[in-house]
């Protein structure tokens, strides 16, 4: 047997010809080979290993390599029943024609097939299969419901353990009637005279002693139109609202605007007519006004006191506060001081040594120093408490105006302030709001979705409508003959538009102030002219990550109420990005319209100079070349020959352009004035007729203005 495979072995790497031409074959030669044709013996399969087996010495089973259709995976496609064709295709990813052609050569009428049919749960499978796919049916997910762990404001309070507080009351009324002046007057401070330009420009919250022993927290509000959201968050969080309007000016808008804001927070109004100490004062003209908005006095039969003052002299303000009290003793003031903290953020900044500050009216309970807040999507473990004073506070009850010191982040003026038991509770709030606004941007998203997907259904629809008549390829051909001039106009890449833009970046020094700047602009309506574009906005000083991000944007910074340091400057200078820091909110207005009109290309105006009528045309020769000459008569201004004419029939324009020569009898002159008669030859090859009109005319540049209005 030993001999045999070593033979066996021998033969097989012998050559064929050499086995072929033995004339001695050698007794085993039997063995290993058949009776055949010569050179044919070696053509059996002992070299060949069968499929799937594994080869001689192997234990492992034998894998061949796939081929290269074996490679590609079918694209799996999740049905179910009663699916749309619309559906389907959307499941397979494919055009709805798709489908159509799909169906082709099947029992299905393709026709009177629309969008919006089911499919029978063959044809379903069999477009799957003839699009070279394979199908599974889908399953039903399970939507794991998260646990809300939000925090709620505490139910009402035991009767019991309610104690008088003292009132919130905010001033509201009309830019420049006297509100600042008349709270410096109650508080003996000059906060006006350090107002820039005299207006307030966000809240103001303080709490005043009077003479009496009462207390009374006070809120300023703006009353410049780009505030109104402030005013309305005043409003919110008030007992009594102070109306003042000036006795020499009347009902004014921001006027309205507070009224309309008292009524929809459902607060009372005492009125105070201010700057009584004018000669023209009118008083009863203000209240007569008052009358058309719902608010009658008492001298009317109404119940709103008024209160005739003069803020500046100070004059009757003892009426003013003693009205002020007395209607606070009418609503029966009360809180809870003890429990849980509840407030609102009247105002949030950050504080170049503090970080992000606060300013609050307590509404419940009493804050101190280590109490944990919640306030929208940010928590603070409370470090510091002042009062409007800058003085520190250990503790502060229900009405106080404070400034809290230690939020994590800035929330946003108007949250509200909810006190939990420890900052595990907190981090538990605040992850839940930032993933319950997570899914309620991804509801408002998906429902833009399928608005828009719903618009191109119905225009799709729309189409199918018109070439309904047709049959499917004829429809198919129609479409595709529509669209024909969109594919062979469509850009291999998207070209870099032209449109002029101002980036923009907005930096302020309170919440509210940055509010009433983006109000502003969210009314900006020049898009077509030049756009602009808010790349960034924040709360204080101009820092260097603004300046780096302007230069990306090649953008403008706009600061309002802050700063910046030295460093920043020199930054800023040395990238050549333009910093503007304004103080007024309408001045910073003012620049960025300049700002805008200033991108703008200037406008082309067209100046008539002069006008002529042709009488006569003839030609005169030029070298061998006979030019066409008309002979006018100036009816209007001049004819100047380095100015531009235009040949004009009728209402047509045949011809815009220069003179080649204007002369007067044989001269050459450079003008021709009313009255004179000329000759004229234009730099190009125009018929005239008897009747034309020469026009000249001079172009000149002028800047153009933005239109944007931002309503002051």
């Amino acid at each position: 047997m030993k001999r045999m495979a070593v033979f066996m072995k021998r033969a097989i790497s012998m050559p064929r010809t050499e086995i072929a031409l033995s004339s001695q074959p050698h007794p085993l030669y039997s063995l290993v080979c058949t009776p055949a044709p010569p050179f044919t013996c070696f053509q059996a399969r002992h070299l060949a290993a069968k499929q799937g087996k594994a080869p001689a010495g192997k234990g492992k089973k034998f894998n061949p390599k796939p081929t290269k259709m074996e490679k590609q995976e079918k694209h799996e496609v999740e049905i179910k029943q009663r699916m749309t064709v619309s559906e389907l295709a959307q499941a397979m990813n494919k055009d709805i024609d798709h489908v159509y052609e799909a169906l082709l050569n099947t029992d299905v009428d393709i026709d009177d097939l629309e969008p919006d049919d089911y499919l029978e749960d063959k044809w379903i499978k069999e477009v799957v299969k003839r699009s070279g796919m394979k199908y599974k049916y889908t399953r039903l997910a399970e939507v794991k419901v998260r646990e809300n762990k939000d925090v709620q404001r505490q139910p009402p309070a035991d009767p019991a353990v309610l104690v008088s507080r003292p009132p919130v009351v905010t001033i509201m009324g009309h830019v420049d009637h006297g509100k600042t002046t008349l709270l410096d007057s109650l508080r003996k401070t000059q906060v006006a005279a350090s107002e820039a330009g005299g207006i307030t420009q966000h809240i103001g919250a303080f709490l005043v002693q009077l003479p009496s022993g009462e207390r009374i927290t006070f809120l300023d509000t703006p009353g410049h139109a780009a505030f109104t959201a402030i005013r309305a968050r005043g409003a919110m969080v008030t007992d009594i609202i102070i109306l003042v309007v000036a006795a020499d000016d009347g009902v004014m808008n921001q006027t309205i605007e507070s009224i309309q804001h008292a009524k929809k927070a459902k607060v009372p109004i005492i009125l105070a007519v201010n700057k009584c100490d004018k000669p023209q004062a009118d008083p009863a003209r203000v209240k007569q006004q008052l009358l058309a908005h719902d608010i009658v006095c008492e001298e009317y039969g109404g119940d709103v006191q008024a209160i005739h003052i003069s803020a500046l002299k100070g004059d009757n303000l003892v009426e003013l506060t003693e009205a002020t009290v007395t209607l606070a003793e009418v609503l029966e003031l009360k809180a809870d001081p003890s429990g849980l903290v509840e407030g609102t953020v009247i105002e949030s900044r950050t504080d170049k040594g503090k970080g992000p500050v606060t300013t609050a009216v307590i509404q419940r309970g009493t804050i101190r120093r280590g109490s944990t807040l919640v306030a929208g999507k940010t928590w603070a473990k409370v470090r510091f408490l002042f009062d409007e004073n800058g003085l520190s506070m250990g503790e502060a009850g229900p009405s106080a105006a404070v400034q809290i010191v230690g939020w994590k982040e800035l929330p946003s003026a108007g949250e509200e302030i909810l006190e939990v038991e420890s900052e595990q509770r907190a981090r538990e709030v605040v992850e839940w709001r930032a993933y319950a606004g997570d899914q309620e941007r991804l509801r408002d998203e998906q429902r833009a979705i399928e608005a828009k997907q719903r618009e191109h259904q119905e225009s799709y629809q729309r189409e199918r409508e018109s070439t309904a008549h047709l049959s499917w390829k004829q429809r198919k051909a129609a479409m595709y003959r529509a669209h024909k001039h969109r594919m062979a106009h469509r850009p291999s890449e998207r070209a870099d538009s032209e449109q002029l833009s101002v980036p923009l970046i907005v930096k302020g020094d309170v919440d509210g102030s940055v509010e009433a700047i983006l109000s502003i602009l969210a009314t900006y309506n020049a898009h077509d002219q030049c756009q602009l574009d808010i790349v960034h906005f924040g709360v204080g000083d101009i820092t260097e990550n603004d300046i780096t991000m302007a230069e990306t944007f090649s953008g403008i910074i706009y600061g309002f109420n802050v700063g910046a340091s030295k460093p920043v400057e020199q930054m800023a200078t040395k990238k050549s990005v333009p910093v503007k820091l304004h103080k007024v909110i309408y001045k910073l207005i003012d620049d960025l319209k300049e700002e805008l009109s200033s991108k703008l290309p200037p406008a082309i105006e067209e100046n008539v100079i002069g006008e002529a009528s042709v009488l006569a045309v003839f030609s005169v020769t030029v070298g061998k070349k006979k030019v066409p000459v008309a002979g006018c008569r100036v009816q209007k201004g001049q004819l100047d020959k380095k100015l531009k004419f235009r040949l004009t029939r009728g209402q047509d324009v045949l011809w815009e352009g220069s003179l080649t020569a204007l002369k007067h009898h044989k001269d050459d002159v450079q003008s021709v004035k009313t009255g004179m008669e000329c000759g004229l030859s234009l730099d190009s090859d125009v018929e005239f007729k008897p009747g034309d009109e020469i026009v000249c005319y001079e172009e000149t540049e002028v800047e153009q203005t933005i239109s944007w209005d931002p309503g002051f």
